[in-house]
Formats: structure tokens, sequence, C-alpha cells
């Protein structure tokens, strides 16, 4: 049985490697081809009229900045509507919000504050926005994005490419704070690596998208077309991605529309963060996951399968690699002073093999992800430094372990939330910083 489990977490850390590699691989291949390219910012020939809706709850600190970003955007202000919510604020995020429209250098704009008392979260926001949006797009930005000069414009560039199968498009998003402490810095690095990485190689090989949870556009009539976003979830931006694949409509990626948005200081802020992710992504998977085996396209299949293996069988590879390791130090402590008490996973008569595989995949995972980080830094200019790559290494050991203990925090929780039926859709809200 030892032996078992030990060649069935040795081939799931193999899988994870592959997986990553070929992802890798397909991200060098865009960024070779795309490096070659001049960006211009040639008029359009259409602008179509985009409403930017902007969901917003106790964001005072930021709200303003955001404001003001939004509306100095390179897009026709004519083409512009901008609908700010304050959602179930007990702070001054209206009124700084309204400060902002009310400035002589913005008060002919198409712009309005909405405070809000409704249920559904940040998916309730923009179900109501989308009932009186008037623009042929909906952009999305959070409270504390700050978009690009041209971003907007990228990104409705992109869709006009092939506007019957690019439903949405979406860009890329930076860390504002990234070096405001070690945390920010580790953070920022696997931003880098999702986005320039991840994302890039997905959409180049294979034509995936996915809507992330600022700085996109969607077509608003198909938005309603397909029931809009789906109130209280956890991860709404994940969850109307698979929607838009199972129409076989594609979520194009604007790899130069950029944002640049806050993120947590403090670890408390950090975990429960991305533990809210981790819930809205696995109870996404839990939801799609009948598509692997019904006639679903195979994008929607790739898309399941991929998020599968990221959220559920990799993560346990690693956790089972850690028990096994961790047991056998144990034992193998105690049989110095017991002889008769043996280490349990081995192969054969000896745990030397085993501790050299295990060793093999540590040194393959380690040398994989500093390559990934410092394929992704190279990507843009000045960031591929040789911090980086000791900051890779230090956050290797300490920051990315972090994920495996709320990976099991929000297996746990999900599995709770089914069984006693509770409501799993509490928001906890990340805590901002005055720039």
């Amino acid at each position: 049985m030892q032996e078992f489990v030990m060649i069935v977490t040795l081939l799931s850390i193999w899988s994870s490697l592959l997986m990553a590699s070929l992802t890798l691989a397909g991200a060098v291949h865009f960024w070779l081809t795309h490096s070659k390219k001049v960006v211009d910012i040639e008029p359009l020939e259409h602008y179509p009229s985009v409403t930017i809706i902007v969901p917003a709850h106790n964001e005072e600190v930021v709200i303003a900045q955001t404001t003001r970003a939004i509306l100095d955007l390179n897009y026709p202000a004519e083409k512009v509507e901008l609908l700010i919510y304050a959602d179930n604020c007990g702070d001054q995020t209206a009124k700084r919000a309204q400060a902002v429209l009310q400035m002589i250098k913005y008060k002919h704009r198409n712009a309005r504050v909405i405070e809000r008392h409704g249920q559904g979260g940040k998916a309730g926001v923009l179900n109501d926005a989308l009932e009186v949006a008037k623009g042929e797009y909906i952009a999305v930005y959070d409270a504390d994005a700050m978009p690009e000069k041209n971003a907007l414009y990228f990104l409705v560039r992109k869709v006009l490419e092939n506007p019957l199968k690019y439903v949405a498009a979406f860009g890329r998003n930076k860390t504002r704070n990234a070096r405001q402490n070690f945390l920010t810095r580790c953070i920022n690095q696997e931003i880098v690596v999702s986005q320039r990485i991840q994302h890039c190689a997905i959409w180049h090989l294979f034509k995936i998208g996915r809507i992330p949870g600022t700085n996109f556009i969607i077509k608003r009539e198909y938005v309603k077309s397909i029931g809009g976003w789906e109130n209280g979830a956890l991860t709404e931006d994940t969850d109307i991605s698979f929607k838009i694949m199972q129409s076989e409509k594609l979520i194009a990626l604007a790899y130069n529309s950029e944002t640049f948005q806050q993120e947590p200081e403090q670890l408390k802020d950090y975990y429960f963060q991305r533990l809210r992710w981790a819930k809205g992504n696995y109870q996404v998977v839990l939801k799609n996951f009948r598509h692997l085996f019904d006639r679903s396209n195979w994008r929607v299949k790739l898309g399941i399968f991929y998020y599968s293996c990221t959220f559920f069988w990799f993560n346990a590879a690693i956790v089972l690699s850690d028990i096994i390791f961790i047991t056998n130090i144990i034992f193998w402590f105690i049989h110095l002073f017991n002889p008769h008490v043996l280490v349990p996973f081995t192969f054969g008569d000896s745990n030397i093999l085993i501790a050299q595989l295990l060793l093999f995949n540590w040194l393959l995972m380690i040398i994989l992800y500093v390559l990934q980080i410092t394929t992704a830094s190279a990507t843009q200019f000045g960031q591929a430094t040789n911090k980086q790559i000791w900051l890779a290494l230090a956050s290797y050991f300490t920051y990315s372990q972090l994920f495996i203990i709320v990976s099991i925090n929000a297996v746990i929780s999900v599995g709770i939330d089914k069984l006693m039926h509770r409501d799993g859709t509490k928001w906890v809200k990340t805590k901002r910083f005055a720039d």
C-alpha cells in the first residue's frame, strides 16, 4: 500500500511538472512572437459605446484615484458611461467619488454615483448595472484599479478584430504596492507569472481566455443572453468564463491592456482574500465538473480539466509528498533509537531510492518555479534582476507554501458547506491603503 501511494504521488508530481513546462513553453513562444510587433495607438474605425462599472464597498481610501484614472482614459469621452456603485457602504465612498465628478474637468462627463443597498455582492452590483447600462460593451474595474491610459482602447481594439467570436476581452493586472514589503513583492511575482505565463500560454495555445475580476470588457447583450452574473458567487469572474466557453464564444487576451491594483499588505488580509478566491474556484469547478463527461465543447472540457488538476489533483500530490517526507523523517529518527521500527515509505529494504526521487522532484519544482518567474520578469523592461531570482527562491520556501494551507482550508470549508447546507459565499473585505 505504501509503495502504491508513493508511485501515485510521484506520477502526479511529474504530471504537474509536465503541464507547467508545456505552459512555460507556450508562453515563451507567445512572447517571442509578439516581441517583434510594434505597439501603436492608431485611431479605430469604430468606437463602440462602453459602460464602465466600478463596484465599490467601503472604498473611500482609493475611489477618488480610481475615478480620475477611469475618466482620463484614452477613449472618446462621449462614448463612455461611468457607473460607480457605492455598494452597502458605511463610509465616504459615495461622497468622495461624487466630489471627483463635480470637478470642472469632469462635470460634462456621463458619469454618476449610485448608492446601492441590495444583496448579491459584486455579482449583484454587475447585474443591477446590466439593467441600466446603455453601452454596447460593459467594462469592469475594481475600486482599487488604476487602468493605464490606453487600457480600454486595447480591450476594444481586440474585440473588434473578430466581434462575432470575441464577445469579451481581458487585459493584464499589475501590483500598485509591489515594493511595500516582502509579502507584496511575493504577490507581485505570483501575479506576473499568472498574467504573463499562464494566461498568455493558454490563450496562445488553445484560444482559452478567462474573465478576471477587473480590466475586462464584455458585450452587454451577450451577458443578458446568458443570464448575467451569478448572484453571491465568490468568483463571479471564473463562473461567467465557463458560461462563455460553453456557448462556444471566446474571451480574447488584450495583452497590452494593463491595470494597476492594490494587493494585501498584511498576512491576515492576504489569507482571507486567497481563501475566498480558492473557495470560489472550487465551487465553480465542482459546478462544472459534469461537463467533462457530457457533449460540451473541447475548450470547456480542457478548462475544467486544467482547473481540476491545478486545484485538486496537483495540490493533493504536493500534500501527500510532504506527508511522506515528514513521516519518513519521524520514523527514521525513531529507528535510530529502536532498530525494530522501520521507515514506512520505502522501495524495498531501503529508503535511499525514495529519498533520491523526492529530492529530484523538489529540485525540478524549484528550478521550474524560478524559471517561470525569471521568464515572466523578462517580458517587461527592468524586472528581470538578480534580486528577483533571490526573491523567487525565498518565496518558494515561504510564500508559495501558504497556498497549500489556503487550499486545504478551502477544500474543507467547501465540503462542510455542502454537508451542512450552509451559505458559503460570505465575503471578507480586503483592506485598502492610501498610496
